[in-house]
C-alpha cells in the first residue's frame, strides 16, 4: 500500500497548471473543410429521395452537438467507426459495386478496401487506449488500498462484474442486436462502472458489505473516488482543454457515416460521381490520421497525470492562480515566442521567467527582437523568444510573465499649473 500521508486529491487548479505543459496541437484545417463537404454531399443525396425514418435519425444525430464528456465522445467515435466498417465490408456494398463489372467498379472496390483497413487500424488503437485508461485508473486506486484481503475482494468483484458485462454484450449480439444497441449497452455499462467506483468511495451500494472492512483505507482516496467524475470537478478542466478538437472529430465521423449510409441506399438509382469517392477517400484519410494523433497525445497526457498532490502544492497553486504567470512546455528543437507592442514612446519592456525544477539541465536561450527596424524613435513591436532548438531530447517547462510598462509621467510643479 502506497502512503497517502500529506496528499490531497488533484484540484482543477492543479490540472490547469499541468495541462499548460501539454498544449494540444490544432487539428488540420482539412477536418472542418472536409466535414462540411461530406455533410453537404449527404444532404444533396436527400434531395432526390426523402429520408427513411432510420435515415432521419442519422441526420438528427449528425446535426446534434457532441457529448460534453471526453470518454463519451470516445465511445461515440468507436460506435461510428464500427458502423462505417460494417458498410465497408464487401457483402454490404451495393450490388453494383459487388459485381465489379467495369474498371471503375474494380478501382472503387480497391479504394473501399483500403479505407476499411484504415478504419480497422484506428478502431484497434481506440480500443487499446480505452482498455489501458480503464486499467490505469483502477490500478492507481488499488495502489492506495490496503494490500490485504480487502483489495483482493474488490479485484475479484471487479473481474466478475466485467465477465458479466461482456456476457451481456455477447448475448445481445447473438440475438441480432444492432451496433447502435451494442453501444447503448456499452455506455450503460460504463456509467455502471462509474457508479460502482463512486460507491467504493462512500462504501455504499454493492460495496456495503465491505464497509466494516474499509477502516484503514486512506480518506484522501475516498475523496478522490467520490469527486473524480463530478460535472464541475477537476475533470472539467480536461474537457475544456481537450474537448473542442475531439468534438470536431466526432462531428466528422458522424458525417462520414451518414454519407456512406445514404449513398449505399441510393447507388442503384443515382449514378456515383467520381468526386464523391475522392472527397470520401480524403475525408477518411484525414479523420483516421487526426484521430490516431489525438489518441496518442491524450494517452500521453493521461498516463503522466497524477491523481494526488501534496497539500503544499495545492496551496501554492491556489496562491498563484491569479498572479498572471503562464506556463508552457517548449518541446525539444522548438522555440516559444511572445509578441508585445509598445503603445507609447519611452515605454519599458519587462519580463520574468524561470524553468521548472528537475534533474535535467535548466537552460534555455532567450532573446528580445525589435520587429520595427527603422532608425526613428517611434512606437515599436517587440518579440521575446525562448529558444530550446539546441536541445535534442528534452522539453523545457517555462514559467513566464511579460508586460509593456508605459513611461512614468511626472506631475508638473505647482507653480506651472
Amino acid at each position: 500500500m502506497v502512503s497517502t500521508e500529506g496528499l490531497v486529491p488533484i484540484t482543477r487548479e492543479f490540472l490547469a497548471s499541468y495541462y499548460d505543459k501539454y498544449p494540444c496541437a490544432p487539428l488540420s484545417t482539412d477536418v472542418s473543410r472536409l466535414s462540411d463537404q461530406i455533410y453537404a454531399m449527404a444532404t444533396d443525396l436527400l434531395k432526390d429521395s426523402p429520408p427513411t425514418q432510420g435515415e432521419m435519425l442519422l441526420v438528427q444525430e449528425a446535426e446534434r452537438q457532441p457529448p460534453h464528456k471526453v470518454d463519451e465522445n470516445m465511445w461515440k467515435n468507436r460506435e461510428q467507426i464500427e458502423e462505417i466498417l460494417f458498410l465497408l465490408e464487401a457483402p454490404h456494398w451495393p450490388r453494383a459495386f459487388q459485381q465489379q463489372t467495369t474498371v471503375e467498379d474494380a478501382d472503387l472496390a480497391s479504394v473501399l478496401g483500403r479505407l476499411q483497413g484504415k478504419f480497422q487500424t484506428v478502431l484497434k488503437t481506440l480500443e487499446q487506449f480505452q482498455a489501458r485508461n480503464s486499467e490505469f485508473v483502477f490500478n492507481t486506486v488499488m495502489t492506495y488500498m490496503p494490500q490485504d484481503f480487502r483489495g483482493t475482494i474488490i479485484r475479484q468483484q471487479r473481474e466478475r462484474s466485467e465477465r458479466n458485462k461482456q456476457a451481456a454484450v455477447d448475448a445481445l449480439i447473438s440475438s441480432g442486436g444492432s451496433i447502435r444497441d451494442k453501444y447503448a449497452l456499452l455506455w450503460k455499462q460504463q456509467m455502471e462502472r462509474r457508479r460502482q467506483l463512486a460507491e467504493l468511495g462512500s462504501a455504499t451500494g454493492v460495496y456495503k458489505t465491505l464497509m466494516k472492512y474499509l477502516v484503514g483505507v486512506p480518506e484522501v482516496l475516498m475523496d478522490f473516488i467520490r469527486q473524480i467524475n463530478d460535472d464541475q470537478g477537476p475533470m472539467e478542466e480536461q474537457r475544456q482543454r481537450y474537448g473542442p478538437p475531439l468534438y470536431s472529430l466526432t462531428r466528422m465521423v458522424h458525417a462520414i457515416r451518414l454519407f456512406l449510409s445514404l449513398l449505399w441506399e441510393r447507388c442503384e438509382t443515382r449514378k456515383l460521381q467520381k468526386h464523391q469517392i475522392s472527397v470520401l477517400e480524403e475525408a477518411a484519410d484525414v479523420y483516421t490520421s487526426e484521430f490516431e494523433r489525438f489518441i496518442k497525445f491524450i494517452g500521453e497526457v493521461f498516463t503522466n497525470s497524477p491523481f494526488f498532490i501534496t497539500a503544499e502544492e495545492a496551496g501554492a497553486l491556489a496562491a498563484r492562480k491569479n498572479d498572471d504567470y503562464k506556463e508552457i512546455s517548449v518541446p525539444a528543437g522548438e522555440t516559444h515566442e511572445v509578441s508585445l507592442k509598445a503603445e507609447s514612446i519611452n515605454s519599458y519592456i519587462a519580463w520574468d521567467f524561470s524553468l521548472e525544477q528537475g534533474k535535467r539541465n535548466l537552460d534555455i536561450g532567450f532573446s528580445v527582437e525589435c520587429t520595427d527596424l527603422s532608425g526613428e524613435k517611434t512606437v515599436r513591436n517587440y518579440k521575446l523568444i525562448w529558444d530550446n532548438s539546441y536541445s535534442t531530447f528534452f522539453r523545457k517547462v517555462l514559467r513566464y510573465k511579460v508586460d509593456c510598462i508605459p513611461p512614468v509621467v511626472e506631475s508638473a510643479p505647482p507653480g506651472d499649473q
